[in-house]
């Protein structure tokens, strides 16, 4: 292959075998002949892509990141849009000047990106979560990429980015003028001034979600959140998904002339009604770093779409988050439902019971579709959990929607991390009695049985994806985020069983949701948070 690339240059997996060891890239002169058919490979996905870009996976060589930068411009946005942190993160290792080059070039094609780029850059420039100590490696060149693609902003897209980000502070804020005040009525009261202050008159969007605008708040929504130290609140919007191409299309068309025209203009679209509008609760949060919960739900959608792709019946909700700035973050609300920990403050029974009078009797067919979502729901979640070791999972952090499926939330634990200086209590993933309970009661159960066997054919689903998992963790690592301690990738890798057939894979699988049906250490951390925090089990 060293010999001849040029007879597999049409084929994109093959490039990363040409470099893999980085002997090509020795500059040896019979080498650059062959290397120099890297830059008119066939485009390989963005993943690859942005794995050429940092040094951890293949060694840096400016051919390989020349062609990584013509795979990612030739992306369209929506796709880019998925990649944002680690895109960001390439920084780091940009000797050459190339990514930033790139990343002023994007932002220069797609407002959206450019919004999504700073707000990430921006957060990025601080370690801590007050923006007092400085990440050495990237404050000052993602200072400079931000000053640049400010300054580059001219006319429509200016003014759009001016109502976008001014608005969205103005929200965040809230949080710290409701700090000051007691918990209880008084913040209540404080926070719901501060939203009644915030006014709409151009096109703005939810900076977690750049596929829909908003079209009005909901000033009785304002509501301060459960917390000792910080004071997030929650506020619901009405807005209109449309997609990411429309959306700039019309944040564009707002601000061209002196008037907007009708459909990009924010009072002719408020009073619009159709079926894809909606209200969409979000929580504003200062003073916490919500990175790691974009690195697990950008995972979790990847999963998704993995599952839609091979039509496996199973079920993920990856909710909308994105960090803004320094310890800022905005987070989507699961629509419909509640807390375990809710539901157990509501009623007095488990969550069988609950379904029961919740759905109907064991012979209903409401209960049997409710139990199905919670066993589709389950099965996934558990693949999810078990992989990046997904801990505090307490009734607090899982949630059960209308229809029945279960939804975890809160990922500050996972990979190497988890509360009480990882002691390692924790199960592979949370199976609790009355999850089992609902599923049939015993591992014999058909219910059960439906459950495990959902679960083997995720996990096999997801395995031929595991580089690409890898690559995207492995860029984030010098974030240094509290998940990661030093064995994050060795552990992550074995925890695919790259090595096992997928007959020997389903075995490893099937162990692991054995170990966890015998575990009954999750019920004894369930009562340790109901000592510490009252949250009932």
């Amino acid at each position: 292959m060293m010999h001849a690339p040029e007879l597999v240059s049409h084929i994109p997996e093959a490039l990363v075998l040409l470099i893999a060891d980085g002997k090509i890239l020795e500059e040896k002169t019979e080498d650059l002949k062959s290397l120099s058919h890297v830059l008119t490979w066939a485009p390989c996905s963005p993943v690859t892509a942005l794995s050429l870009l940092g040094a951890r996976q293949y060694p840096t060589h400016p051919i390989t990141v020349q062609y990584a930068v013509r795979v990612l411009r030739s992306y369209p946005p929506d796709v880019l849009l998925q990649y944002i942190p680690q895109l960001v993160q390439a920084i780091r290792h940009d000797t050459m000047g190339y990514v930033a080059e790139l990343i002023v070039w994007l932002a220069g094609h797609s407002q959206l990106l450019a919004h999504q780029l700073l707000w990430n850059m921006q957060t990025n420039l601080y370690k801590d979560e007050d923006s007092k100590e400085k990440d050495p490696d990237v404050f000052e060149p993602l200072t400079d990429l931000i000053n640049k693609i400010i300054s580059q902003l001219e006319g429509a897209a200016r003014k759009f980015y001016d109502a976008e980000f001014s608005s969205f502070k103005r929200i965040t804020d809230i949080s710290g003028t409701i700090k000051p005040y007691p918990k209880g009525e008084a913040r209540k009261k404080a926070c719901l001034k501060a939203l009644a202050e915030v006014h709409l008159d151009t096109i703005t969007y939810l900076p977690s979600n750049p596929e829909a605008i908003v079209l009005d708040i909901d000033y009785n929504s304002a509501t301060p959140m459960q917390s000792a130290a910080k004071a997030p609140f929650l506020a619901r919007f009405k807005v209109r998904r449309c997609g990411v191409q429309e959306l700039e299309r019309i944040g564009i068309a707002a601000h061209e002339g002196s008037r907007p025209p009708p459909d990009a203009d924010i009072r002719v679209l408020a009073r619009s009604e159709d079926s894809r509008v909606c209200w969409q609760a979000a929580i504003f949060k200062v003073g916490d770093d919500v990175r790691q919960d974009m690195l697990a739900l950008q995972l979790m959608r990847i999963m998704r779409n993995i599952f839609e792709a091979v039509e496996l019946d199973v079920r993920l909700f990856p909710y909308r988050v994105v960090a803004t700035s320094p310890g800022c973050g905005v987070i989507e609300c699961v629509p419909n439902s509640k807390s375990r920990d809710q539901l157990g403050r509501q009623t007095d029974f488990g969550l069988y019971e609950y379904f029961l009078t919740t759905y109907g009797d064991e012979n209903s067919g409401t209960l049997q579709t409710a139990r199905r979502n919670f066993i589709r729901s389950m099965a996934a979640y558990s693949v999810f959990s078990f992989l990046l070791q997904i801990k505090d999972r307490h009734n607090g952090n899982i949630m059960i929607d209308a229809d029945g499926h279960i939804v975890h939330i809160d990922f500050g634990f996972m990979f190497e991390s988890s509360p009480g200086g990882n002691l390692g209590f924790e199960p592979d993933f949370k199976l609790s009695q009355e999850m089992v309970a609902i599923m049939g009661g015993k591992m014999e159960a058909p219910s059960f049985r439906l459950f495990a066997s959902l679960c083997v054919q995720a996990y096999l689903a997801v395995r031929p994806y595991q580089k690409e998992f890898i690559a995207l963790v492995s860029l984030m690592l010098d974030t240094r985020l509290p998940c990661f301690r030093g064995k994050t990738i060795q552990q992550f890798r074995e925890r695919f069983a790259p090595h096992s057939c997928e007959r020997d894979a389903a075995k490893y699988m099937m162990q692991i949701i054995r170990n966890c049906f015998l575990n009954v250490r999750s019920k004894m951390y369930d009562q340790l948070q109901y000592i510490q925090n009252e949250i009932p089990y």
